[in-house]
This record gives C-alpha cells, structure tokens and sequence, in this order.
C-alpha cells in the first residue's frame, strides 16, 4: 500500500476469531439481529479495526517517506501493529513529527467516527459500528500518546529529552523508564477496573498482555540506548583476532596446541585457527562452537577442516567501520565471524560474542 509492504502476522487470525466472538455478543444485547449476522456484525468491526490500525502506521510511514527515512514494511499483529524503518530518524524534530503522525491519524479517524455515530440513526447496525470505531480510534490515539516507550508517546518524549541534552541514547533510556512506569501504571488501573466490574475478564487478560509485551518493549529501549553509548568503542582494528592458519589435514588436537603456543599482541585474544592450502593460502577459518563440540579423546583424529568454514561465505568487515556501521552490518548479515579488511589484506577476524561482551560488558554470555 503506497509501495509499503504490509504483513500479517499470524495473532491476527486469533485476535478477529476473539473479537468477532466479543463483539457479536456485544450486538446481540443492542441490536435485534439473528445470530450469523451478529458474527458477521463482529467480523466486519473487525476489519474495520484493522484498516483503523493499518491508516495509523501508513501514518507513520508516510512522515517518515517524507523525511527520507525508507520504509522496510508494516506489519499488522494481535496487540496492534508497527511499522519498520531502516534508519533512525535524523534530528529530533523529525523524531517527533513521525511519531505523532499514527496518533494524529488515530484521532482525525475518531473524530470522523464520532460525527457519523451523532448524524445516523440510533439503535442501528451502522451507528453501532461508527460508535464503536469511534471509542477504538480514539482511545488508541490517547494510549499511544502515553510517554512512554515503545508507545508513540514515548517515541516523542525521546525526542524532547534528546533535543534538550543533544543525546538520542539519553532520550531513549529516559523514555525506556517512563515506558516501564506507563506499563506497570496500566496492569495497576486494568485490575482496579476488573474488580470495580467495569472491565470484563478478557478485556483484563488482553490489557495485561499489553502491559506485559510495553515492559518488555520499555526494558529494550533502555538496553539499546546503553549500548549506543558504548558504540565509540567499538574499533575493529583492536577487536579483530589475528589468524593462526595450519595446513590442511591437521588434526585439531595438534593445531589447537599450535594456536596456543602463538604470541600475541596484548589484549587481543587468543588466535583464530585457520586452514591453509598447498600452497599456504587461507581457505577456511575454524568454527569455535564446531571445535568445542568436538570431544577432547577425538580431536587428536579429526582433521581442522571437517569443524571450518570456507572463508567465501564469511561477510567482510572494512576495518574503518564506525561503531554504529558494525552494529548494522552484523544485524544484516547475522553471523559468528566476520572478516576484518584493510583494502584486499585480512587484518583478522571479528568474532560475535567479542563485539557482544564490549557492547554488554555487564551480561553473562555464551560460550
């Protein structure tokens, strides 16, 4: 839509057999109709929900279109929907205007809604759907304004916090922890209203789910502001293992003592083993995951090529890559090991869990 991709998620189909089941109830206490129209009144709310939520994010999507932010998709699921953009929006200005389009769009929707439940007649099919687009619209566009992330809200106290400190990680934790606040704020005020019987058992569970799912998207959004400040760090150069290569054939006890003995600069890491051909040229660089699986009564019997990897398919790194550059290039092209360039020549090799504990020192790893 628009040269948007729009995707489905699979929640979707369980999110319009709950809501045509709630919904037809609701027509049956209004409205004097059999009962497959009443799911057909409830299917059809549902539709008209989604193509509600779907206008927000085209919202979204449109503003940041209009900036020159790409647009990879939007993508339509259980609690809402979110559009994905390949870059972050560049000033904090544009930050704010792209987030407040969805809600912007939210709201004219409700108010349209809003003036056709007032002019149509009362007690009928289409002022019951009009009334309640209306109370959809509108309390999504209010939701989604909370200042908290991942909310829209959220998105644009981000950017307030980030024009008045001219930091984008500060705004993003800062928001990050309101978020978390907003989410345990709406959990606290859903069982409240359930037990003031204003709020039905569903409407329950579908709102702690959606405190739950803000808390987690909150506790992202401060992981991921911690780790752009640490992107300065990050030098390719420093992190690259140097490459012991052994000739192919030799068994992996063998080259693993070998690759120990090596001296090595200081602060380097122990060295990547590689496999060399006849004629001394690297062709492949050892999988740590795939040597350690090896046990240790074998390896004396398993040759190094049987646990690498051809260095053809390994995804290279030019090592003036700045942090940020690095980040996005291995969330691309996701992988184990990268190689490290300088022009044709080989530097090293990057290996994941290296760029990982830099960027997290304080979270326990994988091996």
């Amino acid at each position: 839509m628009f040269g948007f991709p729009v995707h489905l998620n699979a929640s979707v189909l369980l999110l319009a057999i709950l809501v045509t089941v709630v919904y037809a109830e609701f027509v049956r206490g209004q409205l004097d109709v059999g009962q497959p129209a009443r799911y057909a009144v409830g299917l059809g709310f549902v539709v008209c929900l989604l193509g509600s939520v779907l206008l927000h994010e085209l919202g979204h999507a449109l503003t940041a279109r209009r900036y020159g932010i790409g647009v990879r998709g939007i993508t339509l699921e259980m609690l809402g929907g979110y559009t994905e953009m390949d870059r972050d929006a560049p000033t904090p200005k544009v930050d704010l205007l792209v987030s407040l389009a969805g809600p912007a769009v939210s709201l004219v929707l409700g108010i349209v809604a809003v003036v056709a439940a007032v002019l149509l007649p009362d007690q009928t099919l289409i002022n019951q759907l009009a009334f309640q687009l209306a109370v959809a619209n509108i309390l999504v566009a209010v939701f989604n304004s909370l200042p908290g992330l991942p909310l829209d809200g959220g998105r644009a106290l981000r950017a307030a916090v980030w024009a008045v400190t001219r930091d984008r990680h500060v705004g993003t934790e800062a928001a990050g922890w309101v978020g978390r606040v907003v989410a345990a704020g709406t959990a606290g005020l859903v069982v409240l209203l359930t037990l003031l019987g204003i709020l039905s058992p569903f409407g329950l569970i579908f709102m702690l789910l959606v405190s739950f799912t803000m808390w987690q998207g909150a506790g992202q959004s401060i992981r991921v502001a911690r780790i752009g400040r640490r992107f300065p760090l990050v030098d390719l150069a420093a992190l690259a293992r140097p490459i012991f290569p052994v000739p192919s054939g030799t068994p992996l006890a063998e080259a693993q003592r070998r690759g120990a003995d090596v001296g090595i600069g200081p602060g380097r890491g122990e060295p990547t083993l590689g496999v060399a051909d006849s004629a001394g040229r690297l062709v492949a660089l050892v999988d740590r995951a795939a040597a350690a699986a090896v046990p240790p009564e074998r390896r004396a019997w398993v040759a190094v090529d049987t646990v690498a990897r051809g260095i053809d398919g390994l995804r290279r790194l030019p090592v003036n890559l700045a942090g940020e550059q690095v980040v996005r290039a291995v969330q691309e092209f996701p992988g184990s090991q990268y190689l490290v360039t300088r022009g044709d020549d080989l530097v090293g090799v990057l290996h994941v869990a290296d760029l990982a504990q830099l960027l997290e020192p304080n979270r326990k790893m994988n091996p």
